[in-house]
């Protein structure tokens, strides 16, 4: 069972991670807000908070893979509430 934080807007970031991690690639926030039904600035703002709480990793400018800790909360496996941002 999946242990969100209060930080993460739900289903939203949830279904980001699912589309990195499905995909196995490298995307952009159009790419991943085409495959969600969200617009690019929205993804974009959620990708800026899952960057600085280790979920995703930024590859260069626009582009975005699941880093390790993205991929065990996916799998339950990681709480996120326990986690604190690299921004603060």
């Amino acid at each position: 069972m999946r242990k969100p934080g209060e930080w993460m807007q739900l289903p939203t970031d949830e279904r980001i991670l699912e589309v990195l991690q499905s995909s196995e690639l490298v995307l952009s926030p159009a790419v991943i807000g085409k495959n969600i039904d969200k617009s690019r600035e929205q993804v974009n703002r959620r990708l800026t908070e899952l960057v600085d709480y280790g979920f995703v990793t930024r590859v260069e400018r626009g582009y975005y893979e699941i880093a390790d800790p993205g991929v065990q909360y996916l799998e339950g496996d990681l709480d996120a509430a326990n986690l604190e941002s690299e921004s603060e």
